[in-house]
């Protein structure tokens, strides 16, 4: 249901018009999603779904079929059955065979890699691992590709720019005929969610003043996050570690965007295994399927290599810093290609926040990818369902035709559970510095000022937390788990007798702590611009030492604290207010 034995008895729309959504991968998923909601509201439309299984990046793809409550056909099944329309966002399976008008869209920007064809039995032999690179085909443009037995396997091969069409027609000029220009669907959704950029920055947990890097990474061995394979540099071991030690964490927030070929080739758990280090310093890793676009929109640079995500990030007027360009990789012809060669190179060996510091104040756009990513920008959907009713020979809806608005993200909450080095100065009563530092101590460079840890409660890290200052949580005040936060701080400090003060934060701008020998405090900076409330829980700490004394000077200090209504964070360029309110010990 609805094809197949019985879908004439069965079916209760059974003159519907066939749809086929051919999905090889997750990769491909991704551009083939964004179009599915051209065909909304149509009763004439029966949406079905298949998998060639031609593509050696399967793993997924069956969860997330499932996942579309669209009826999924086994492949042979899809071949035998009479579709009036097929779309596909990749190559690679029998699509020649199909049994209804074929339209490919690219999955990325155009079509720019080279890439050995997969040896499927009915076109060109496969040129070889051990191939020049000059040999390798184009994917998407070479005849290797696009024909099957000397003709285009596609009615419509969906291209975004003219240059695409230029290079189709002089790598195979039997395909040509076959090039629609109809925009980028994907970019369009990107351009229309600008305006909601600081939605999606507060979603990913950055506040106010801070930088949010993204690290972009396709897949293969000489990607970003590739080992560089033979000969080649494996540069994330050594590069990961550094982001803790010369960031600090209440001034850069940093995500990833890995290609759904490295989650799904080697499993998403095996990623989260091999950046668990780094995702407790506070990486977040970013949905390959549905958050990428709407981390690159709330960015302020990506550091990035030669795939597709990179080009787009550019486009959008996002500084681009290439820490992999393995430019024999790609068409020379491409404008990809082209930008590889003139955007600036990451350097391993220089301090790595000189750098990125210098590309976001010095950013100028450079026109190439916001002029090459599309010729049509916003006219993806008119254009694309414009041809998908046409081949199908049927007249368009009477309403206009739109894409689904990129959606906001659940909120990423900084998790930071290796050991914070915090570094503080008061340079007058009521006010403190503070910068913090993942799993790592200051740079040299800052000197000065007082130093404490303060530890989550959740670290991997267990020993650091008897040698922690301050020792803080997060979680709801009424999670019966702890009690309470009355209860969670005092058996902390029982626990912990180093520990000088425990803080449970209860929400974005709020945190209730406990001084050694004091009563419960409440620390709340306005929601609308908040600090990190362990930041301020760090900074109560270093203010009621300031100065030294006993127990007698830090219950006055905190006496003076709560008269003033509390005191002021500076934090890298920003200063915030922090409200005390409750009572000392008495």
């Amino acid at each position: 249901m609805p094809v197949g034995d019985g879908a004439v008895r069965w079916a209760t729309r059974g003159k519907c018009l066939r749809v086929l959504v051919v999905v090889h991968n997750v990769t491909s998923a991704t551009r083939l999603l964004d179009v599915l909601p051209l065909f909304d509201g149509d009763l004439r439309i029966q949406l079905l779904a298949t998998c060639p299984e031609s593509s050696a990046f399967s793993a997924g793809t069956a969860e997330l079929l499932a996942g579309t409550g669209v009826p999924v056909l086994p492949w042979e099944q899809a071949l035998e059955t009479p579709v009036d329309l097929a779309v596909s966002a990749s190559f690679g399976g029998r699509l020649e065979l199909l049994g209804g008008k074929l339209a490919i869209l690219s999955h990325g920007v155009g079509y720019t890699k080279r890439l050995a064809t997969p040896d499927t039995g009915h076109r060109t032999p496969d040129t070889g691992a051990g191939a020049e690179p000059s040999a390798v085909p184009v994917f998407g443009q070479a005849p290797q590709w696009v024909l099957a037995d000397g003709v285009p396997i596609a009615d419509a091969l969906v291209l975004s720019h003219p240059e695409q069409c230029d290079r189709l027609r002089a790598a195979c000029p039997e395909a040509a005929p076959t090039a629609v220009l109809a925009g980028d669907p994907c970019f369009d959704r990107a351009l229309a969610a600008r305006p909601y950029r600081e939605r999606f920055r507060r979603a990913l947990g950055v506040r106010t003043g801070q930088r949010l890097i993204v690290l972009n990474s396709t897949w293969n061995p000489a990607s970003f996050f590739g080992d560089g394979g033979t000969g080649g540099d494996d540069l994330l071991p050594a590069l990961l570690p550094r982001l803790a030690g010369e960031f600090p964490v209440d001034e850069y927030r940093f995500a990833a965007v890995l290609h759904p070929n490295i989650w799904h080739g080697h499993g998403p758990g095996q990623v989260r295994a091999w950046l668990d280090r780094a995702r407790r310093r506070g990486l977040v890793l970013i949905d390959p399927l549905e958050g990428w676009r709407q981390a690159l929109v709330a960015a302020d640079a990506v550091v990035g290599d030669h795939g597709s995500v990179t080009f787009y990030a550019a486009a959008l007027g996002t500084p681009v810093l290439l820490a992999a360009a393995p430019l024999h990789e790609l068409d020379p012809g491409a404008p990809v290609s082209g930008f590889m060669r003139v955007a600036p190179r990451l350097d391993p060996g220089a301090p790595l926040r000189e750098q990125i510091d210098r590309l976001v104040e010095h950013h100028r756009p450079l026109p190439g990818p916001a002029e090459y990513t599309t010729s049509v920008p916003g006219e993806a959907a008119v254009r694309l369902r414009s041809l998908f009713y046409s081949m199908m020979g049927a007249a368009e809806p009477e309403w206009a035709a739109s894409l689904e608005p990129l959606p906001l993200p659940g909120h990423e909450p900084v998790s930071v559970t290796a050991p914070l080095h915090v570094l503080t100065r008061v340079p007058r009563p009521g006010e403190v510095s503070v910068s913090r530092w993942a799993g790592s101590p200051p740079p040299a460079e800052c000197v000065g000022g007082d130093a404490h840890i303060a530890v989550h409660e959740d670290t991997r890290d267990v020993d650091w937390l008897e040698l922690a200052d301050v020792v803080f949580r997060d979680g709801r005040p009424d999670d019966p788990r702890f009690g309470s936060p009355a209860v969670w701080t005092a058996e902390v400090l029982h626990r912990h007798p180093g520990c000088a003060l425990a803080a449970f934060t209860a929400g974005p701008s709020e945190c209730l702590v406990r001084p050694r020998g004091g009563r419960l405090l409440s620390l709340s900076s306005a929601p609308e611009d908040p600090v990190d409330p362990a930041a301020a829980a760090s900074a109560l700490h270093a203010l009621l030492g300031a100065g030294g004394g006993g127990d007698d000077a830090r219950a006055e200090r905190l006496v003076t604290l709560l008269d003033d209504g509390g005191f002021t964070v500076r934090s890298g360029a920003r200063s915030v207010r922090v409200r005390v309110t409750g009572e000392p010990a008495g």
